[in-house]
């Protein structure tokens, strides 16, 4: 798969099948990921991959959280801006709706908040998640560093023929993470990325993208 197929066909599935994803097959990916670029070379990025039992507990003891209305920790950072305005804000209304809509969720249900909390914290069935830190003492730089290592991490999952799924909602039960994990004090949680195979015969959702000319201004040509 060259750079370009990998590129259009990463898209965040919320439908994993699960079928275990070979330790090996991780290793390479995150190993890989090691040239990621970073601000200074600092690689400020620390990932913590849980598979097996302590996923499935951590599934369940999120999952209780969500279902029993709990609003999450105290955030470290915004997940949006406050005063989300247009075009971002259409963007973003039009992507929840197509994407829970696929997911058999509609605007209008009465129990939508819980369903998405659910399969939130469910990790949508993912057999891996990988969570993502930085030391608390790192700036924008070395957040958007880690964004890039993320990316990268995705692309390569590609690769090796995986889908993921990245997800800030994690930093809602980020002490329930910690305690999984073992992250101290220190480390703040980024997000989450689910990882494994596509769940077969899962809604295969696409959502758009702004066009080129939206985003991108050439100057000098």
């Amino acid at each position: 798969m060259d750079v370009y197929e990998a590129v259009d066909s990463r898209r965040a599935v919320r439908a994993f099948s699960d079928e275990p994803v070979p330790k090996e097959v991780l290793e390479r990916v995150l190993a890989a990921a090691t040239r990621a670029p970073s601000s200074g070379n600092l690689q400020p990025w620390h990932v913590y991959v849980v598979t097996g039992a302590p996923l499935a507990e951590l599934k369940s003891r999120a999952t209780a959280r969500a279902l029993a209305g709990d609003t999450g920790d105290e955030r470290d950072y915004p997940m949006y801006p406050a005063d989300l305005a247009p075009p971002y804000l259409d963007r973003f209304s039009a992507a929840a709706a197509q994407r829970y809509k696929a997911l058999g969720i509609e605007r209008d249900d009465p129990g939508r908040p819980m369903k998405i909390a659910a399969l939130n914290t469910g990790a949508f069935g993912a057999p891996v998640v990988l969570f993502c830190y930085l030391d608390r003492s790192m700036g924008p730089g070395q957040w958007a560093d880690a964004g890039m290592y993320l990316q990268t991490v995705m692309l390569l999952l590609r690769a090796e023929g995986l889908h993921s799924c990245p997800q800030v909602m994690w930093t809602m039960y980020r002490k329930t993470v910690g305690r999984t994990v073992g992250a101290d004090d220190g480390l703040a949680l980024l997000c989450g990325v689910s990882v494994g195979y596509e769940k077969d015969g899962a809604p295969r959702l696409r959502t758009g993208r702004a066009d080129m000319t939206e985003t991108v201004s050439f100057i000098g040509a």
